[in-house]
Protein backbone atom coordinates (compact mmCIF):
# COMPACT_ATOMS: atom_id res chain seq x y z
CA UNK A 1 0.00 0.00 0.00
CA UNK A 2 1.31 3.16 -1.12
CA UNK A 3 1.30 6.50 0.94
CA UNK A 4 -0.43 9.39 -0.01
CA UNK A 5 1.78 12.88 -0.92
CA UNK A 6 2.30 14.79 2.23
CA UNK A 7 3.34 18.26 3.42
CA UNK A 8 6.49 17.86 5.70
CA UNK A 9 7.46 21.02 7.46
CA UNK A 10 10.88 20.60 9.70
CA UNK A 11 12.04 22.21 12.47
CA UNK A 12 15.14 23.61 13.20
CA UNK A 13 16.13 20.53 14.60
CA UNK A 14 15.17 18.10 12.59
CA UNK A 15 16.30 20.42 9.86
CA UNK A 16 19.99 20.30 10.99
CA UNK A 17 20.02 16.84 11.65
CA UNK A 18 18.84 15.94 8.13
CA UNK A 19 21.39 17.86 6.80
CA UNK A 20 24.53 17.13 9.24
CA UNK A 21 23.81 13.91 10.21
CA UNK A 22 20.65 12.14 8.73
CA UNK A 23 21.56 8.70 10.25
CA UNK A 24 20.27 10.35 13.68
CA UNK A 25 16.76 10.42 12.48
CA UNK A 26 14.78 7.12 12.34
CA UNK A 27 14.68 5.16 9.31
CA UNK A 28 11.10 5.51 8.77
CA UNK A 29 12.00 9.34 9.02
CA UNK A 30 14.32 8.89 6.44
CA UNK A 31 12.20 7.25 4.11
CA UNK A 32 9.20 9.67 3.71
CA UNK A 33 11.67 12.97 3.62
CA UNK A 34 13.38 11.01 0.73
CA UNK A 35 9.96 10.23 -1.03
CA UNK A 36 9.90 11.88 -3.89
CA UNK A 37 6.15 12.65 -3.71
CA UNK A 38 6.57 14.00 -1.06
CA UNK A 39 7.26 18.06 -0.15
CA UNK A 40 9.86 19.03 2.70
CA UNK A 41 10.14 22.54 3.67
CA UNK A 42 11.99 24.75 5.59
CA UNK A 43 10.83 27.73 7.04
CA UNK A 44 12.23 31.23 6.65
CA UNK A 45 11.64 30.90 10.56
CA UNK A 46 14.79 28.36 11.09
CA UNK A 47 16.66 30.12 9.53
CA UNK A 48 16.93 33.25 11.36
CA UNK A 49 16.35 30.96 14.28
CA UNK A 50 20.30 29.94 13.49
CA UNK A 51 20.70 33.22 12.84
CA UNK A 52 20.00 34.29 16.15
CA UNK A 53 21.90 31.12 17.84
CA UNK A 54 25.00 31.80 16.22
CA UNK A 55 25.12 35.26 16.68
CA UNK A 56 25.14 34.10 20.44
CA UNK A 57 27.71 32.38 20.07
CA UNK A 58 26.67 29.09 21.00
CA UNK A 59 28.76 26.04 20.19
CA UNK A 60 26.17 23.99 18.62
CA UNK A 61 25.40 26.68 15.74
CA UNK A 62 29.10 27.27 14.66
CA UNK A 63 27.75 27.03 10.90
CA UNK A 64 26.43 29.94 8.98
CA UNK A 65 22.28 30.39 8.62
CA UNK A 66 23.42 30.53 4.50
CA UNK A 67 25.13 27.41 4.25
CA UNK A 68 22.27 25.62 6.02
CA UNK A 69 20.06 27.20 3.50
CA UNK A 70 21.97 26.44 0.29
CA UNK A 71 22.41 22.71 1.74
CA UNK A 72 18.55 22.86 2.20
CA UNK A 73 17.63 23.79 -1.42
CA UNK A 74 20.80 21.59 -2.83
CA UNK A 75 18.96 19.01 -0.91
CA UNK A 76 15.74 19.73 -3.00
CA UNK A 77 14.02 21.07 0.47
CA UNK A 78 11.57 23.93 -0.18
CA UNK A 79 12.00 26.91 1.39
CA UNK A 80 8.64 28.60 3.16
CA UNK A 81 8.53 31.97 3.43
CA UNK A 82 6.52 33.86 6.50
CA UNK A 83 3.87 35.25 5.47
CA UNK A 84 0.94 37.04 7.49
CA UNK A 85 -1.73 34.58 7.70
CA UNK A 86 0.75 32.06 8.83
CA UNK A 87 1.20 34.04 12.10
CA UNK A 88 -2.51 34.18 12.78
CA UNK A 89 -2.61 31.47 14.58
CA UNK A 90 -0.46 32.64 17.03
CA UNK A 91 -2.72 34.57 18.67
CA UNK A 92 -5.24 32.34 20.58
CA UNK A 93 -2.25 29.63 20.79
CA UNK A 94 -2.13 28.75 24.36
CA UNK A 95 1.38 28.92 26.11
CA UNK A 96 2.58 24.79 26.32
CA UNK A 97 5.39 26.23 24.69
CA UNK A 98 7.12 29.70 24.92
CA UNK A 99 9.89 29.25 22.16
CA UNK A 100 8.50 32.16 19.89
CA UNK A 101 10.11 29.94 16.59
CA UNK A 102 8.50 26.63 17.29
CA UNK A 103 5.15 28.73 18.13
CA UNK A 104 5.49 30.59 14.47
CA UNK A 105 6.32 27.19 12.74
CA UNK A 106 3.40 25.04 14.12
CA UNK A 107 1.26 28.34 12.92
CA UNK A 108 2.92 27.80 9.64
CA UNK A 109 2.09 24.07 9.88
CA UNK A 110 -1.91 24.46 10.43
CA UNK A 111 -1.96 27.03 7.80
CA UNK A 112 -0.37 25.02 4.91
CA UNK A 113 -1.77 22.45 6.48
CA UNK A 114 1.61 20.25 6.42
CA UNK A 115 2.61 17.90 9.35
CA UNK A 116 5.68 19.50 11.44
CA UNK A 117 8.55 17.13 12.01
CA UNK A 118 10.07 18.31 15.65
CA UNK A 119 11.95 16.64 18.32
CA UNK A 120 10.35 18.68 20.63
CA UNK A 121 7.34 16.15 22.32
CA UNK A 122 5.79 19.26 23.75
CA UNK A 123 4.70 20.32 20.70
CA UNK A 124 2.10 17.58 20.06
CA UNK A 125 -0.15 19.34 22.45
CA UNK A 126 -0.80 21.97 20.07
CA UNK A 127 -2.32 19.96 16.84
CA UNK A 128 -2.38 16.23 15.41
CA UNK A 129 -0.26 17.61 12.77
CA UNK A 130 2.61 17.96 14.54
CA UNK A 131 4.88 14.37 14.21
CA UNK A 132 7.94 13.81 17.26
CA UNK A 133 10.64 12.34 16.12
CA UNK A 134 13.43 10.97 18.24
CA UNK A 135 16.91 12.23 17.79
CA UNK A 136 19.85 9.88 18.42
Amino acid sequence: MTMPAQKLLLDTNILLAVLINPDALPMDVQAQLQDPKNSVLFSAASIWEIAIKRSLGREDFDFLPDDIEKLALETGFIELPIQSNHCHRVADMPWHHRDPFDRLLISQAQSIPAYLLTSEALLAKYSELVRVVAIK
